[in-house]
Parts: C-alpha cells; sequence; structure tokens
C-alpha cells in the first residue's frame, strides 16, 4: 500500500515515525520540500541535545516526500536508498525548519539536498540524501 500524501499543506504527518516525531510539511513539490519539528524533551538525547536520528529522519522523509509526490501517479514507489548527514550546531529548543532542494532527478534516483535551521535561522544540519524510485 502506497503512502497517502497530504493534499492541504500545513499538515501534520499522522503515521508512522514521521508522525511519532511530529513532522509538519509546509511546502511540497517535486523541487522543493519545506517542513518543520517542535523541539521535545523527548526528541533529545541525554546531553539535552536533539538526537542526530531525529534530524537525518526529518531529512529522509522531506526527500522520499519529494520523490514520492511525482512517481506514485506514475505507479512508482519512492524509499531511501542513503543518508549522509553532517552536524553542524546543536538545536536544544523552539522549532527545527528544514528545507529540501532536489538536485537531481534521474529515472531510478533522485538526489537532495536538506538544510537544516535552528529559530534563530542558523544553518545547524547539512544533509544528502539518495531516494531509489522502484516499480510498486
Amino acid at each position: 500500500m502506497s503512502p497517502k500524501l497530504p493534499t492541504n499543506l500545513p499538515a501534520m504527518v499522522e503515521l508512522g515515525f514521521d508522525g511519532l516525531y511530529g513532522l509538519e510539511l509546509l511546502e511540497l513539490t517535486d523541487e522543493l520540500v519545506r517542513g518543520r519539528v517542535a523541539v521535545r524533551d523527548d526528541l533529545k538525547q541525554p546531553a539535552g541535545l536533539v538526537h542526530g536520528g531525529v534530524h537525518a529522519a526529518i531529512a529522509e522523509s522531506l526527500a522520499s516526500f519529494g520523490t514520492a509526490f511525482a512517481v506514485m501517479p506514475e505507479g512508482k514507489l519512492a524509499m531511501g536508498l542513503s543518508n549522509q548527514t553532517s552536524f553542524l550546531r546543536p538545536i536544544t529548543q523552539g522549532v527545527i525548519d528544514a528545507k529540501a532542494t532536489r538536485r537531481h532527478r534521474g529515472r531510478t534516483t533522485w538526489v537532495w539536498e536538506i538544510e537544516i535551521f535552528d529559530d534563530q535561522a542558523r544553518l545547524c544540519v547539512l544533509s544528502r540524501v539518495t531516494i531509489a524510485v522502484r516499480d510498486a
């Protein structure tokens, strides 16, 4: 079964892991996806920083949604193939803002660059995510 893409934005993703950490989609196209997540204590590691896995999950989800937006109408599926995430500065409170920009649209793979910012619009995380496109 294919995931249902939100039709009205902004929209909270309610199913799966994205629903657990609280991803909200703000913009969704096949070239740009924007989202945000409110920082909560249960998203932090013991030192009080947002866990790196949350950042990596946001990056992969935005790239997956953007790819799926374009390929699902063609009967294709989008799924993460690789995720390389670099942490530049910690986020400890407020809202995580993320922007995914498509860099490559191939027949079987798409490549996205994701920038994640804190409340002060400081760049905190950079990710490059490759999404596989496969027949459903």
